[in-house]
Formats: C-alpha cells, sequence, structure tokens
C-alpha cells in the first residue's frame, strides 16, 4: 500500500508523528509529509476525492504524503493544535485559528471551477413542505426542527447566524423546537426525510448533493442565500523544513495549469474536489472577511444578549474590538 494512503482517523490518528522535541520545529527527513482534509460529505468520500492529487505531490517530491482524515471540523482543528498535520485544506473558522492559534500559514487560496471567488450559505427545506419561505420560519419560534454546521463551519453556523439569527436578537440553539449538528450532506438527507424541517448549507455542496442524489436533490428548496463567503484556503505548518516547504508550496500552486495532456490530467484530479479548478497564491490577508464576520457576529450576539450590567456588556464590546484590531493586525504580518 503507498504509503499516503496510511490513513488518519480521529479514533486513532495513523500517521507517524514528531517527538515532542521537534514540534513547531518541522518535520525530520522523509517522516511524510501529513495533508489534513476538511470534511465534505464522509470522511472517506473527502479522502478518494483528494486521492489522486496527493499521490501526485507524493512522486513529484520524493517525499511521502499521508493523509489526515477526520469526520468533523472540530477534529481537523484538534489535528493541527496537536502538530498531526503539516498541510491542510480549511475554511474561513477553522484557517483563523490555524494561522492566530496554531502556527500555521496561508499558502494559497482556492479556485472555483466557475471562476466565482467564493461560496453562498443556504438554508434549504423540502420544496414540497409547510416552508415556503424564510419569513415563514422567522414567523413561528418553537416550531421548527433546524439540522445546522458546526460553531467553526462558516456557511453551516456562522453565516447564517450573522446574517439572519443575531440581527434580529436570535439564537438558532434557541430559536427551534431542536437542533442537530452534522455536515452539509447529512443534513440536507435529514430535511429530505422529513427528520428535521430546516438545514444550513452551501451551494457547493447542495449542487454534489444533487449531483449524487438526483432523486432526493429534487426534493430541495433554497429558501436563503448568505453574501459571498470567499472560497477555502490551504495553509501550510510555519516550521515545516526547507527546501521542502517551497517545494510543496510551488506545487500546490502550479498544478493543473501546465498545457497538454500531463495538465489535462491534472486538471481531471483537480475535478474531482467539489467545484476545485486549481489554487491561486495567497497570504493569511485573505482571512480578513472571515475575521470580519466573527466580529460583527460577537457584537451582534452581545447586544442582543442579557447581561448582569451595562459595564458589563461594555467591557465585552470593548474587548471584542480589542481582539479584532489585534487579529487583523497578525493577519497582515503574515
Amino acid at each position: 500500500m503507498r504509503s499516503w494512503v496510511c490513513l488518519a482517523m480521529m479514533a486513532g490518528l495513523a500517521v507517524p508523528v514528531a517527538h515532542a522535541q521537534n514540534a513547531g520545529k518541522g518535520i525530520a527527513p522523509q517522516s511524510p509529509i501529513r495533508f489534513g482534509i476538511l470534511p465534505i460529505g464522509s470522511a472517506s468520500e473527502s479522502r478518494d476525492q483528494w486521492r489522486p492529487l496527493l499521490e501526485d505531490l507524493e512522486k513529484r517530491l520524493g517525499h511521502p504524503v499521508t493523509a489526515v482524515s477526520v469526520s468533523s471540523y472540530s477534529g481537523l482543528s484538534s489535528a493541527i493544535g496537536e502538530q498531526r498535520v503539516d498541510m491542510a485544506f480549511l475554511s474561513g473558522r477553522l484557517a483563523i485559528e490555524a494561522v492566530t492559534k496554531q502556527h500555521m500559514s496561508v499558502i494559497a487560496q482556492f479556485v472555483r471551477n466557475d471562476g466565482a471567488k467564493g461560496n453562498v450559505g443556504l438554508l434549504i427545506v423540502r420544496a414540497d413542505g409547510p416552508i415556503r419561505s424564510l419569513q415563514d420560519v422567522l414567523a413561528h419560534p418553537g416550531k421548527w426542527r433546524y439540522a445546522r454546521g458546526e460553531p467553526l463551519s462558516v456557511t453551516g453556523y456562522v453565516a447564517p447566524e450573522a446574517e439572519v439569527f443575531a440581527p434580529r436578537g436570535l439564537n438558532s440553539d434557541t430559536f427551534f423546537a431542536s437542533v442537530r449538528v452534522g455536515n452539509h450532506q447529512n443534513n440536507a438527507l435529514a430535511v429530505v426525510n422529513g427528520e428535521v424541517d430546516i438545514a444550513s448549507g452551501n451551494n457547493p455542496d447542495l449542487d454534489l448533493f444533487r449531483r449524487t442524489f438526483p432523486s432526493e436533490g429534487a426534493q430541495l428548496k433554497v429558501i436563503w442565500r448568505s453574501t459571498l463567503i470567499p472560497s477555502g484556503v490551504l495553509v501550510v505548518r510555519d516550521g515545516m523544513e526547507e527546501p521542502l516547504k517551497s517545494q510543496l508550496i510551488a506545487f500546490m500552486q502550479n498544478y493543473g495549469k501546465s498545457a497538454g495532456a500531463g495538465g489535462d490530467r491534472e486538471r481531471a484530479n483537480l475535478g474531482r474536489v467539489p467545484d476545485l479548478a486549481g489554487f491561486a497564491p495567497a497570504s493569511s490577508r485573505v482571512l480578513q472577511p472571515f475575521v470580519d464576520m466573527e466580529y460583527t457576529l460577537q457584537r451582534q450576539q452581545v447586544q442582543h444578549g442579557r447581561w448582569v450590567s451595562e459595564s458589563a456588556r461594555a467591557a465585552r464590546l470593548q474587548q471584542i474590538e480589542v481582539d479584532h484590531k489585534n487579529t487583523l493586525a497578525l493577519l497582515q504580518s503574515r
């Protein structure tokens, strides 16, 4: 079995882990490059989508590559924080955490195959169900069952919370009759099966769901779309040794851009990952829209929340301002 296929599941990561004294200092010679895969659908589906690209990476560098395949955003965050990931595909909130707290830097941003510069968050319902519009949802607190993403998911949690619920003084965890947390694919299936009334998601994952389950996908209706959310990013551990780090970055940024049959094959490999056409060079500064969205959400929650005193509320708002400025300054320096 190829070395990179030594897959890591959260029950016990089957990858070599650097000794404690090497943590944060890069990779020892010939220890694998560990690539963290953000789960889209199931962990196994995401792993299969990335396999051809990672096999090419291993061949090009002459260096083993392992896939750290997890079932949740929090699982991937834990793996990064515990120095078990050297490079990863992340969405905004995970990327902010990786850059500001986990010694990673952005090296590229995803380029979508439709030319769009990002995704939109969605709220979806059954097309033949009782919910016809967002207003139908908001008019009946405590009535509907909701399926959303993890708190680290931008489109699955942050975007609808920041643009739908918090501005109205609402919290999705208390507004609905029940709340379940899962990935976008399972949440969409829950809507189709009548297990929930409404679910969050995003346009690439809904498109993938409709391609994978055309009959079920036809039963879904979108009742809300967020503002444009920038595409996900690739991050690399700051302490990775040279020249391996530079070779890795060059490979990812140039993958799929060659002419001829070789480039066609690479572009086909990219196409296995939903809506991915390639990687554009980027720095950690591309995360500012995510930082600003988080800032807006935090302010709204404080302004509409209950506090023991107005001075306590004001102190929390002031801390949010300080944290926002410090985070932006850190991104500008990376």
